[in-house]
């Protein structure tokens, strides 16, 4: 309550010092309260020395002395309870309350400053000395003053429990510690902070600190208003909305048309009540329905749960396909539309066997296709699906690098949707396709996460039982796919990926099987799309090999069947301009058709030579061979590479050398020609990068062949890596490199001991043919590769 108004206060003189400036008068102890001078406050009496000190300051018509209490819930306050400074005030007629109690209106004259305690019986009295306020420069009040009238207007206008009169009221006063006063208990303070206000006799200090804790509420008030304002916008919104709904209804009700949204809850409740899914997939639905049928029709919501529970009913929980575990009939297929592959295929019949035998007790297995490009992987995975009669579907990797393109989005983010393998099952309509995840090596890794470490769950047959997806939330059961994998390279995937997987590698084909593919599936493919069915056309067989060797270099065959289209494209325009066009595509018309050739394989040498030697290689695009030469100069013992030679390759030249030295007396070579010459390697096709540890052995005859002025022999191929001590470690990629040998017309292989195991995997035909000899050592390799001499060479 602020100002005057009660005529009984006037009538109350303030009490009048003694000669030592004190004055002796009852003191109420104030619970939670602190009374400002000026100020008229009620209090709530309840104790009987209160209420004694009131009637005996009523009586005498004198002023009390009103103190705050330290810990408001005491309720028999000691002096030492209280605070020293309180303020002198007069009091008005007591008022009997009805809920009990009494309450008194108190006027606020000075502050005091408790100084002795006399009595504490039948009431407290004390004595206490007035305390002067201090004055300051009128310039700095003025200042203060008007600072502290601009932040209490703006309090009073943005708190609606201030009357405007409040302002008016401080308007008015002209004292400028009344104005701090007035300001301080209109505000909602602590009680250390109102006592501390009262304690501060500086008029100067204490408008400084009602200003800051005015702008600290201004704030507050201003934070409430944007607040107040925001809810109300979105208040009316809603009621407008809602309106708007309602009348929307009355006007489809009036024209006799049925509730679209209503009608669509129905459906919905039907179709999940039809569907087949999971006890857990069936809750999480209802569950949803639950929700979207408690949310307003035009609500943001709905489209959000409306497209979810769309997706947990189109995906197949528990329809399957039945197996076609015919062993006949998939052999059938699998050779019907592929050509070679036996492991794979193999793999392929004895999973359907094992699945006749124990079709409750078999996990789908998970494969991973490894091979060049254009070998049949991704083929083959359609092929299998037709021969056990299931979907096939096909996610493609390559390039993915957020982890979320798996495992989905969580539905908190706009416009979420599940993983691609969630996506794709839903695709299939079936729980268990053939499922192929294709470039499996080409995932990628950012910030966004580790697309390969999702996959880990979706390729663990211990695990994907109950698949875990950000946007369904629920376990979709993926144990009945049967995943295929398919990759170029092995290096780059995951270690803790790969070893959930079973590794199939596709070799790349040879020239033979290249032949065979292309008569029995290419180029009736071909002549077919280009419609030359019905036109006779025949490939000879040496325009084929032709075409294998110079103009397509790859492991697979799809840049042959692009060789064998562009001839189909020239005939096809000749038979539909009705010209005259061949009907046999010979090796002297085929530059007519696919111009000069594009690549020119490294040819046997013509002769025997020194320090010449042939080994063999593995490429990209199948078996060749590469010609070693070894050059002896006069220099100071210096070795030369040449023919972009990788780290490892050249780590074989600096063995086969050492190799060589170790052994001068053997051969018989002067050790003091190795600081005298200088030594040149080259490789011929130097634009071609070249790395491995097979041509170890292959510079080691290349190096005793020039240091003992030997020849080798043209006709003889080798591979292996060197050790130190002459002894041959194995290589890979021997099946591409003897059919490689054998292709190129020479006679005897050489290969090391170790690499027996891999000649199965040759056609007998080409085992006939050549002479393969397996090697264990150094010494070995050079009684079949260097001619012998006409003198001794001496002996170790």
């Amino acid at each position: 309550m602020i100002g005057h108004g009660l005529n009984d206060f006037y009538a109350v003189q303030d009490a009048v010092p003694d000669d030592e400036g004190l004055v002796e008068l009852a003191m109420i102890p104030l619970a939670d309260l602190v009374v400002f001078p000026n100020m008229i406050t009620p209090l709530m009496i309840r104790r009987e020395q209160d209420i004694a000190a009131v009637g005996e300051a009523q009586t005498n018509q004198t002023t009390v002395i009103g103190v705050a209490q330290r810990d408001p819930n005491l309720t028999m306050p000691r002096p030492e309870d209280l605070y020293t400074i309180g303020v002198e005030m007069a009091l008005g007629r007591l008022m009997h309350m009805p809920e009990g109690g009494t309450t008194v209106l108190s006027q606020g004259r000075r502050r005091v400053e408790i100084v002795e305690y006399i009595q504490t019986e039948p009431y407290t009295r004390v004595k206490a000395r007035p305390i002067t306020e201090c004055a300051a420069d009128d310039r700095e009040i003025t200042a203060l003053t008007r600072a502290t009238l601009s932040l209490f207007q703006k309090c009073v206008d943005l708190n609606p429990q201030l009357p405007e009169e409040a302002y008016i009221y401080a308007l008015n006063i002209e004292e400028p510690g009344w104005l701090a006063d007035l300001a301080a208990s209109a505000l909602n303070l602590t009680l250390t902070e109102r006592q501390t206000l009262l304690e501060t006799s500086d008029v100067v200090e204490r408008l400084r600190r009602v200003s800051r804790l005015l702008g600290r509420e201004l704030e507050v008030l201003e934070l409430e208003e944007r607040i107040q304002s925001q809810v109300r916008q979105e208040v009316e919104r809603g009621q407008r909305e809602m309106f708007l709904r309602e009348q929307i209804r009355v006007i489809q009700h009036e024209l006799g048309e049925m509730d679209i949204f209503q009608q669509e809850l129905n459906d919905l409740r039907e179709r999940i009540d039809q569907a087949q899914m999971t006890g857990e997939a069936r809750d999480k639905a209802v569950k949803e329905l639950g929700r979207l049928m408690m949310i307003p029709p035009m609500a943001p919501e709905v489209g959000i749960i409306r497209t979810y529970i769309d997706w947990l009913l189109d995906l197949p929980w528990i329809k399957a396909t039945d197996d076609n575990l015919d062993l006949d009939n998939a052999a059938g297929v699998l050779d019907a539309e592929h050509y070679g592959l036996r492991k794979a295929k193999e793999r392929i019949l004895e999973h359907m066997a094992v699945r006749q035998l124990a079709p409750d007790k078999m996990k789908s297995p998970i494969l991973c296709f490894v091979g060049p490009p254009g070998t049949g992987k991704t083929s083959l995975g359609k092929s299998i699906a037709k021969a056990l009669g299931r979907e096939f579907v096909r996610v493609s990797l390559g390039g993915v690098h957020d982890e979320a393109e798996i495992r989905g989005h969580r539905r908190t983010y706009i416009g979420a949707l599940p993983g691609r393998i969630i996506q794709t099952m839903r695709r299939a309509g079936t729980i268990n396709p053939v499922f192929m995840l294709d470039e499996i090596d080409k995932l990628g890794a950012d910030f966004r996460g580790d697309p390969a470490a999702a996959l880990l769950e979706v390729l663990d047959p211990e695990q994907n039982h109950a698949y875990s997806d950000h946007y369904l939330d629920v376990s979709y059961d993926l144990s009945q796919v049967f995943f295929i994998t398919t990759a170029n390279y092995m290096e780059p995937i995951p270690w803790a990926l790969m070893d959930r997987m079973e590794m199939i590698e596709f070799p790349g084909y040879v020239e033979e099987e290249k032949l065979r593919i292309a008569r029995q599936f290419l180029i009736p493919r071909q002549l077919e799309q280009h419609g030359l069915s019905d036109q006779g056309i025949r490939f000879d067989e040496k325009a084929l090999r032709l075409m294998c060797r110079e103009y397509t270099y790859e492991a697979g065959v799809r840049n042959l069947e692009r060789e064998i289209a562009k001839v189909c494209r020239k005939l096809a325009r000749r038979v539909a301009a009705k010209k005259q066009s061949a009907r046999r595509i010979t090796v002297e018309g085929l530059d007519k058709y696919l111009g000069p050739p594009l690549y020119i394989s490294m040819l046997v040498e013509e002769e025997d030579a020194v320090g010449v030697v042939t080994g063999l290689a593995w490429t990209e695009g199948g078996g060749d061979i590469t010609v070693i030469e070894v050059s002896l100069m006069p220099g100071k013992g210096m070795l030369m590479l040449t023919g972009q030679l990788g780290d490892v390759m050249q780590e074989s030249a600096q063995a086969a050398l050492s190799y060589t030295r170790s052994r001068v007396t053997q051969w018989g070579i002067d050790p003091e020609e190795f600081d005298r010459l200088d030594i040149h390697v080259h490789l011929p096709e130097g634009a071609i990068p070249k790395d491995g540890p097979s041509a170890g052995i292959t510079l080691a005859a290349a190096f005793i062949s020039a240091f003992t002025d030997r020849k080798v022999r043209r006709d003889v191929g080798m591979t292996g890596e060197i050790t130190l001590r002459g002894r041959i470690l194995p290589v890979g990629g021997v099946r591409e490199k003897v059919l490689t040998a054998h292709r190129l017309g020479l006679r005897k292989v050489l290969l090391p001991q170790r690499n027996k195991k891999d000649l199965v995997e040759i056609p007998k035909r080409t085992l006939r043919d050549l002479d393969v000899v397996l090697v264990n050592h150094m010494d070995e390799v050079l009684e079949h590769a260097l001619l012998p001499v006409a003198h001794d060479i001496g002996t170790q």
